[in-house]
């Protein structure tokens, strides 16, 4: 013992002043030894830090985590029934020491997503997937949730995982693994499986690829849990198991193949979860860890096996690489393990922002779409809409629904993303489902990526979605592939307080063009939806002239063609949502052309189809190859080619129904062909 702490602090204090020279020698001998008695205190009383250690050599060797499950799909049998939820190792491997060399301050842009950069956000993610959870089968996928934290795992954006692999080099093992029939004892099938492979990672692949490929989801089982059993070898002899079945035969697996690997129980968002849903009572479903190159990783075998059909009681075997190895702070937006620590994250997320998030589905991310605004799973309309927004590294087209059916929203295309803007049509609580698809995918069908629930009080009733309306809604980038930029409306919605507008875009190539405008309010004949809008190409531009008959909610459509191709027929490329509420609009239809009206001709006036009668009517139209230009009946009174190269005339409308524009050409110098024709308005014309 030190000569200090053989002395009263009295003594200390005398020796001091005699020893003056030597007072600072004493004083550092002081205060080291106080601060190792401190420290052989702390350590006497066990200061454990929930788990983490600074030595892995006092790791005990039973690693696994004892799970009870107890409710729903989960066997109460030998294994199962201790109720020791305690993890036997306390987390102390090195994958989680907290040291500079291991952890990677991970944080996640608020707005944008998971970024790497300086300033401290929220981690965000969502995901889903159509497959079994013990209180939940997906029915078809599932959501994601955005948190505060830091990770131990980096995420780039273009790995979803948290081990960075190739899966280029998986594929021969892959093939392999998926094909292993062995009918022999479960040890026997182990070294038959793992026989190719030489890491802990690739044991632990060859494991996940052949429970995923050959273990069926038991739903009679998940309906009747004395039905079934957990444990490894039924699960192996029978070929079915429910998500404590996957796992155990996994954990066993990777027992017997020298790999260290745990088993985590918690709630899911599976088949049947609502958002919002209050997670209570016993745990719902059952996954793994599993300990590779000096951490630990998640993966879920019964989401990656397939998807249940609840609605016919079928289960389907479909792969889906994304639980496999997931990154963590994707793996908790549809896994809340009850232990915090199986979160993998070094802050942990609450359970009430589990469960107020969205719900994510797996092809969220899946398809490269990085983050989703709002973050919270239930959003109230504000003066009756609510905008929704989505950042991607892909080019996808996006569709959604409200309550499965209805669709009174906008959706914009992003160059990043897309924007959705919905006007609920009733008040109270509704569901809004998205859906996505790679624009260049041969699947028609477009997936559903995330789930939210809007609150609705008050209804903004100027706000009427057409039901003729076609998402996504304005120009974007498939307009900008299809040849047509710069466009004069950039808005998806056009508010017209006189009912007259043109909408120009410039041309990267020669297009053809075919314009309708449609409206549920408005009665509009086939005539009517033709003659209201009146299409001038250039060339190296469109206008598109519009005129409404009514104040009223439009769709205005357009339809293209190329050039080289004019007996093709018309394709959509998109469509503008017209608004006008003046109740003194009420424009006549444009002119009715023929079939000799070419599209780069251009008629400059009059554009009103229906003209006043007894009135002298100027004309001016652009034909640069006529040879001659009149009007029926009136051949003495030719409109003349001016300076501008424009053909301008006078016709008078007393006396006639009706006004005809005609041409000739040069090759045919006799013949004259109708162009254009205008009504002269009389007390019947409307």
């Amino acid at each position: 013992m030190a000569l200090h702490q053989r002395l009263k602090p009295w003594q200390n204090l005398l020796l001091g002043i005699f020893c003056f020279p030597l007072l600072p020698f004493y004083l550092c001998i002081y205060c080291l030894c106080f601060r190792k008695s401190k420290k052989e205190k702390d350590l006497e009383e066990g200061n454990h830090n929930s788990g983490y250690t600074e030595n892995a050599g006092n790791v005990p060797q039973d690693t696994s985590i004892r799970l009870s499950f107890h409710n729903k799909g989960y066997r109460n049998d030998a294994e199962t029934r201790r109720q020791d939820n305690n993890i036997s190792s306390s987390f102390t491997n090195k994958g989680f020491q907290n040291n500079d060399e291991d952890i990677a301050n991970v944080k996640c842009h608020q707005n944008a997503g998971f970024e790497n950069d300086e300033k401290n956000g929220q981690m965000k993610r969502d995901r889903r997937e159509e497959v079994k959870d013990d209180s939940g089968l997906q029915d078809r996928k599932k959501p994601k949730v955005k948190h505060s934290g830091k990770f131990d795992y980096l995420w780039d954006r273009s790995n979803l995982k948290s081990l960075v692999i190739d899966l280029k080099d998986f594929e021969e093992l892959d093939r392999f693994a998926s094909k292993v029939d062995y009918k022999g004892t479960l040890e026997q099938f182990v070294k038959e499986l793992i026989s190719v492979t030489k890491t802990d990672l690739e044991k632990t692949r060859a494991a996940w690829i052949w429970i995923c490929h050959h273990i069926e989801y038991d739903v009679q089982g998940y309906k009747n849990r004395f039905a079934q059993s957990s444990n490894a070898s039924d699960v192996f002899r029978t070929r079915k198991a429910v998500c404590a079945g996957y796992s155990s035969l996994f954990q066993h697996i990777c027992s017997l193949s020298g790999v260290q690997c745990k088993k985590v129980s918690g709630y899911s968002k599976g088949a049947g979860y609502q958002v919002g849903k209050i997670t209570s009572g016993d745990s719902d479903h059952a996954w793994n860890m599993v300990y590779l190159e000096g951490r630990w990783h998640l993966l879920d075998s019964t989401w990656g096996a397939g998807t249940v059909n609840m609605k016919i009681n079928k289960f389907n075997f479909s792969y889906n690489e994304f639980y496999f190895l997931t990154h963590p702070a994707l793996f908790i937006e549809d896994h809340f393990p009850e232990l915090g620590e199986c979160q993998l994250l070094q802050t942990e997320v609450p359970l009430e922002i589990f469960q107020r998030s969205p719900h994510v589905y797996s092809d969220f991310y899946s398809l490269g779409m990085v983050s989703y605004q709002p973050q919270t799973g239930f959003i109230e309309t504000v003066t009756g809409k609510v905008s929704i927004a989505f950042e991607s590294c892909n080019d996808l087209k996006f569709t959604f629904n409200i309550n499965e059916h209805e669709r009174s929203g906008i959706l914009t295309l992003l160059d990043n993303g897309m924007k959705l803007d919905v006007y609920p049509q009733q008040p109270g609580q509704h569901v809004l489902n998205i859906f996505a698809q790679k624009e260049d995918a041969e699947e028609e069908e477009l997936q559903l990526v995330i789930e939210y629930r809007i609150d609705c009080k008050h209804i903004d009733s100027s706000m009427r979605i057409p039901k003729c309306i076609h998402n996504p809604v304005g120009p974007n980038r498939l307009t900008e592939k299809a040849g047509l930029v710069n466009p004069s409306h950039a808005d998806p919605v056009i508010y017209t307080d006189d009912g007259f507008f043109t909408i120009h875009f410039m041309l990267k190539k020669k297009l053809h063009f075919f314009c309708t405008l449609q409206s549920d309010e408005v009665q509009m004949t086939s005539e009517m939806e033709n003659r209201h809008v009146f299409t001038t190409e250039k060339k190296n531009k469109v206008d598109i002239n519009v005129c409404l008959p009514q104040a009223g909610t439009y769709v205005l459509s357009i339809f293209i063609k190329t050039d080289n191709n004019d007996n093709s027929k018309y394709t959509y490329l998109c469509n503008y949502l017209i608004i006008c509420t003046n109740p003194a609009v009420g424009w006549p239809v444009f002119p009715l052309t023929y079939s000799n009206w070419a599209k780069h001709y251009e008629l400059v006036q009059p554009l009103e189809g229906i003209l006043p009668a007894n009135t002298d009517v100027s004309f001016k139209l652009y034909i640069p190859d006529a040879a001659g230009v009149c009007f029926q009946g009136q051949k003495d009174s030719p409109l003349a080619l001016s300076d501008s190269n424009y053909w301008e005339g006078t016709c008078s409308t007393a006396d006639r129904q009706d006004i005809i524009v005609m041409i000739n050409n040069n090759n045919e110098p006799n013949t004259w062909y109708y162009l254009i024709k205008y009504e002269v308005k009389t007390n019947k014309t409307k």
